[in-house]
């Protein structure tokens, strides 16, 4: 990604007095950390939208007390719970997908994407249409529409900041100036909880188990990419779709402690990381503040407490499905689509108890040697394209039902 691809995002822009935001994805771990810091800095913001998929009496309470204007709910069925629960104050209610890519294109200063999966994609693509500072935490959009959300980007002069730790960090540490002197890019990975489970033990891992990360507070989805490594991968298809160096020059490397968030090497040797504590309040309160860096209650390193860092490669057997990301990648065309979108229906399928842990993978995989792959050219293109690849990944499960 060259540094028109971030717009906006590499210039020095002067933000007005009180920034105008909008929050999607407001009740998820992104959205509840992004107001933590807003509610430290009430004369610095003034929220215009904010929008749930499901939990509608949680986004109640959040419109009302930061004062949005408009509170959107995802499930159209919830609608008039939500008219209910906002009666008597002045945040206006709506529902449903129009609605959201609608509440999505009113003009703001900054916009936090924080939607989980490519339904992301639609409102991110409004977002941008602005011109907006917009912060996205939804790597899929740029999994799945890469080239168009990125073109829009530009088109539009709008500015993408990366929230993912990862991609934020690089992004800290990265000179757009000398992109040519940068030699590889090192996206570190926690290992989630089974690190140290043999293949064996990783069959029948439950549901509970495959939830609890070792050091981040996330949503279900998110915390079972991490279990499986899928997180890492679909972040590997990121990294390449956002910074200007070949995929063959971006590695992967499991670092327990979540302390170093990526690096970046420069062909002189030198190796720029940026560290911290694992709290996602400190990308998003960069987000927040840039260009400039604001005092926000972020937990502090310690690396005395901490005591020392560790190193290993990543298990190619046990977590097949950084291969499936990067071979994904290489097919090209809609195979990054297919594989976040089987992905998408096997987690779900691994939550509800249909299949087993391991098998999440090899539904993906399954899913990808049966799938041709297209050219997307638009976003109707995109939906169906996943789509269908939901209801393949769909029928796969079911076979794997039968067979166990």
């Amino acid at each position: 990604m060259s540094a028109g691809s971030f717009a906006a995002g590499i210039t020095q822009q002067v933000h007005p007095a009180v920034r105008r935001v909008s929050i999607f994805g407001s009740t998820g771990s992104i959205g509840v950390n992004t107001l933590d810091l807003i509610a430290g800095a009430p004369d610095k913001f003034a929220v215009e939208v904010l929008s749930a998929n499901e939990n509608v009496t949680q986004l109640a309470e959040q419109a009302i007390r930061f004062g949005a204007r408009l509170a959107v709910i995802g499930n159209d069925a919830k609608y008039a719970e939500l008219k209910s629960l906002l009666a008597g104050s002045r945040v206006e209610a709506a529902a449903g997908t129009p609605a959201l890519i609608e509440a999505a294109a009113r003009p703001v200063d900054w916009v936090m994407l924080g939607i989980v999966g490519a339904a992301g994609l639609a409102p991110a693509l409004a977002a941008v249409r602005t011109g907006a500072v917009v912060a996205l935490a939804n790597k899929e959009a740029l999994v799945c529409g890469g080239d168009l959300l990125l073109g829009d980007v530009k088109k539009f002069g709008a500015t993408l900041l990366p929230v993912d730790s990862e991609h934020n960090a690089i992004f800290q540490v990265f000179d757009f100036d000398q992109t040519e002197r940068v030699r590889r890019l090192i996206l570190t990975a926690s290992g989630g909880p089974f690190l140290d489970f043999t293949l064996d033990q990783m069959k029948h891992v439950t549901r509970d188990q495959a939830l609890a990360h070792p050091n981040w507070d996330m949503g279900a989805k998110i915390s079972i990419d991490s279990a499986t490594m899928m997180n890492k991968g679909l972040e590997f298809i990121e990294a390449v779709r956002l910074f200007p160096v070949p995929a063959e020059n971006i590695d992967i490397l499991v670092h327990p402690q979540s302390v170093i968030h990526s690096m970046v090497e420069y062909e002189d040797g030198s190796v720029l990381a940026q560290m911290g504590a694992p709290d996602m309040r400190t990308p998003i309160s960069y987000t927040l503040g840039w260009p400039e860096r604001h005092s926000f209650p972020a937990e502090r390193l310690d690396l005395a407490r901490i005591g020392s860092l560790s190193f290993q490669a990543p298990d190619p057997v046990r977590f097949p499905s950084l291969r499936l990301a990067r071979e994904a990648l290489r097919a090209g065309k809609s195979a990054p689509t297919v594989l976040n979108a089987s992905n998408e229906i096997a987690v779900e399928g691994f939550l509800c108890g249909r299949i087993g842990f391991l098998d999440i993978a090899a539904v993906v995989e399954e899913c990808l040697q049966r799938s041709e792959f297209v050219e997307h050219m638009s976003i109707e293109d995109i939906y169906e394209c996943d789509r269908q690849s939901r209801e393949l990944a769909s029928s796969i499960m079911a076979e794997f039902v039968i067979s166990a």
